[in-house]
Order: C-alpha cells, then structure tokens, then sequence
C-alpha cells in the first residue's frame, strides 16, 4: 500500500498554540485564571471596533467582499500604498504560508530552500517543511540577537524564501535599521525576502525601521501585518501584506476566495483607525514591560534572567525547567508558554498583562521558583 501522505509531512512537529483558559478550567475546575501565553492585548478591543462588530452581526448571512476592498483601501490610506500591492488573509498566518504555497515547489530536485534564524517563530519551519522545502538555520548572536551576515551567507541557488520576524518572536529581540538595510541590499535578488512586521507597533528602539521604509531597495520583499496584537483583534485572525505588484497578483492567484470574514474586514478598518486605542495599548505595554524588569532584577538572586525586549512579551531564563514552572504556576491560574519546544527547556515566554495580571504573575514566580529549587529540581 503506498504511504498515506508524503514523507515530508510526516516530518513535521505541530505548532503548540497557548493553552487556551476553557481548557485549564476543563482539567483544573479553576475559575480565576489569566492568561499570559499567547500575546494578546490585555485591553482587549477597542470600543469604536465593538460597535462596528455589533453592527455587522447583522449581516452574517451575506458573504464578505472576496477582494476586501474597503479594507485594502484603508491600508493604502494608511501606508501609502497603492491597491494591487496589498493582499489581505486570516491573520499574517495565513499570508505567511501564501507566501509558501506560492513559492515553493514541492517536487523541487533538489529542494527549494527557506532560510530562517535561530530561535525565530516556529511556525516559519513548520510551514516550510510541511511543503517539501529544506529549512536552513542561520544561528544567531550572543543575546539571542539575529545574525544578519548569517541570514545572508545562509542564502544560495535553491532558496527560496528568507524569512525574519523582526522585532523576533519568541526572543523580543530586533534587528536595527542599518542591518536591515543590509540584508535587504546583500540578500541574492532571486530570493524573496519575507519581513514579520507582527509586533511593530511595540517597538520602542530608536534604530529600527520598518521594511516599509525600505521597499525601494528590493524588489522581491513582502511584509506583514496583523491585527492580532496591538488592534486586539486575535479571535477575528486578519493581517495583510504590502509587496509588488507582481507578488500580490501570483499570492492571490492561490488565495482562498472569502478568506478574511465580513466582521473581520469590518473589525479591522475601524481598529486602524482608532489611534488613541493604538497609543494606550503601546503606553500599557511599556508600563507592563517596566513592571516586569523590575520584579524580575529582584529574582536575581534566585538565577532569573531576561532578555530585553521590544515587543508586549519577556523572555525569561530560569534556574529550574521551565515546564516545571509552568506547571507550578498554572495551578495558581497563570497560563504562561514554555519554550522547549524552541529547544530552550529553561524558558518560559510571559506576556505583559495589565498592572494587576503581571504583579499576579510575579508573586506567583516568587513563590514557585525557590520551591522548585529547594525540591532539588534542575535546569
């Protein structure tokens, strides 16, 4: 009998999403939980993008606009760009593995390559091997900084793709305008760079630039958006990308008809637009982020470090495992991300919350960690 599916399939890890706070009620009976796993806005939504969901409810039974163009006009209004050079999908997700459909061959000999960095969002490999395409990790710096000249000597005849999450999940780590401008230049023009733009908003360096700003020196560039994090707009899942227009013209040649809903497309115009939503999600951020460093410089002595960070997210290394902690702390109703999957067992990835969820989060490290290290418990 000939094997179910191809060989390469069967080589993929799935993506392990936060735990979602439905579930840890379901095994624990808890009722006061928070959840600091996946990046989501503690705000929530804002009040002008409710409105327009109420509003929209009301049309449920008509399909969206498969070409999403009002949405897409809001972005060009917004950025500056013209129409056939954005392409919106289900979340930058799913423009992400656009991206990946459209440009790699599965039956390439021998394999069309994607170059990623080390310790970059997982769902770049998954998605690269689930399409028959080698992975190759360009390894990073000290600090978990991306190794820009790597990236570019990681590049050859078969690749593809490159992709950089820049500021990076899972590290909150970033790369700076001048090494940006110089991957884009040195990157071989026949690959097409792929720039994660998901946590721009977040970022507070004063040597970062977006891609957007560099369009000009490449041709084969794409950058994505989304919605999920800053706009508060994760449970709709809606993003867009801004390339050529003779990348948006092949990308939306595979894309599903009718992929970004009527709610969401509705949603994420009003979310644009509401800039004061924008300004006090970004202020609550840097508070949280603040809140965090300081609690965390007074777990020093208990072997916590952390590594600085641009986004609405920490990356904290512990003196104990990190599935350890994570399992101590979801049983005082915090819902945090081990990394081991990220091949860092000593890791956990903590969201910023609001004031109250991340003084929540610290007293629950400050109680779990010397427990676990008077247990005899070992990183």
């Amino acid at each position: 009998m000939k094997p179910l599916v191809s060989p390469y399939i069967m080589q993929v890890k799935p993506y392990v999403a936060g735990k979602p706070i439905e579930e840890l009620q379901r095994e624990l009976g808890l009722s006061d939980i928070i959840k600091l796993a996946s990046n989501e806005n503690p705000l929530g939504t804002s009040e002008k993008v409710r409105e327009v969901v109420r509003k929209s409810a009301e049309r449920l039974h008509i399909y969206p606009d498969g070409a999403a163009f009002e949405l897409k006009q809001a972005i060009c209004d917004f950025h500056g760009v013209q129409m056939n050079e954005v392409a919106t999908g289900a979340g930058s997700d799913e423009l992400l593995m656009l991206a990946i459909d459209t440009f790699i061959d599965a039956g390439a000999s021998p394999k069309d390559q994607g170059v990623v960095a080390e310790y970059s969002f997982g769902s770049y490999p998954i998605s690269l091997i689930g399409h028959g395409a080698e992975v190759v990790t360009a390894p990073g710096l000290d600090g978990f900084q991306v190794d820009v000249d790597a990236m570019i000597a990681a590049c050859g005849d078969a690749t593809k793709l490159l992709f950089l999450a820049n500021p990076n999940n899972p590290t909150g780590t970033y790369v700076s305008e001048d090494k940006l401008r110089k991957l884009l230049v040195e990157v071989p023009e026949h690959v097409v760079v792929v720039i994660d733009e998901a946590y721009h908003d977040y970022i507070q360096a004063d040597d970062y630039a977006t891609a957007l700003d560099f369009r000009d020196l490449r041709e084969r560039l794409i950058i994505t958006r989304t919605f999920s994090k800053c706009y508060g707009l994760a449970g709709l899942r809606v993003g867009y990308a801004v390339s050529t227009p003779e990348i948006t013209d092949v990308m939306n040649r595979i894309r599903k008809p009718f992929n970004t809903s009527l709610v969401a497309q509705e949603a994420a115009i009003a979310a644009l637009a509401d800039r004061e939503f924008v300004a006090e999600s970004v202020r609550v951020n840097n508070e949280g982020r603040a809140q965090y460093e300081k609690g965390f410089a007074q777990m020093k002595e208990l072997g916590l470090e952390w590594v600085p960070s641009q986004t609405n997210f920490m990356l904290v290394k512990l003196p104990v495992p990190g599935r350890a902690v994570y399992d101590a702390m979801l049983a005082l109703g915090v819902i945090l991300r081990p990394m081991d999957g990220y091949g860092l067992p000593n890791y956990l990835r903590i969201s910023i919350g609001t004031q109250a969820e991340n003084a929540r989060c610290l007293r629950g490290l400050k109680e779990v960690i010397p427990t676990l290290c008077a247990q005899g418990v070992d990183a």
